[in-house]
């Protein structure tokens, strides 16, 4: 090879390397700017963005419920809300005190990293709530904690959401059939009262 061949093909290998670099600092800013808020904070975001849009109403007394593995039950927590004007984003509003946990310190049935990207209630009682992808590795894993994350949200619902009767969970807009190998999601969820223990 000659000498000039060597520089021509040393420059192609250069600029080649320059245009990756400046790519992935592209790509890099991007992914940044993109990235959804996850923790705690994001958690209390999503809250404080579902009260400006709807907690224009008046202060409700809502129940949630939360796991205990422990004991193999759903724990009463109450909590003062600015109840919102429909059903639909009161729906909202419990997934979201949900993914804010408890303010006892019982477990989350969700973590706070959770995406809901929708929920909605149709005139047959029946709820949709769809989570982002990674819904599918929120649960813990194993039989009892996943059935107890599921009911945690359906029961939450039903206990103050009245015309509710069914619960279909998905994940960015489709069906899935387990949670994280366990809990079946192929049918709808219907309350279950059995898993609540009330408040203290």
């Amino acid at each position: 090879m000659t000498q000039r061949a060597r520089l021509v093909m040393l420059s192609v290998c250069l600029a080649g390397l320059a245009a990756g670099f400046i790519y992935l600092r592209v790509l890099t800013r991007r992914v940044k700017l993109e990235a959804p808020q996850h923790g705690e904070e994001g958690a209390r975001n999503q809250l404080r963005q579902a009260a400006l849009q709807s907690g224009t109403g008046p202060t409700q007394n809502i129940t949630l419920y939360f796991p205990s593995d422990d004991e193999g039950v759903l724990l009463a927590e109450n909590r003062q809300i600015a109840w919102a004007a429909n059903d639909t984003d009161r729906i909202r509003q419990v997934l979201l005190a949900l993914i804010e946990g408890s303010y006892r310190g019982l477990r989350r049935p969700l973590p706070p990293s959770t995406e809901l990207r929708a929920a909605f209630l149709t005139s047959d009682g029946s709820v949709y709530v769809d989570f982002s992808s990674s819904a599918l590795a929120l649960f813990a894993p194993g039989i009892k904690s996943e059935t107890l994350a599921a009911y945690s949200i359906v029961n939450s619902l039903a206990a103050n959401i009245p015309s509710l009767k069914r619960v279909r969970f998905l994940v960015q807009g489709q069906e899935v059939e387990t949670l994280n190998g366990h809990a079946d999601l192929g049918e709808d969820f219907v309350p279950d009262s059995t898993f609540n223990k009330p408040a203290p």
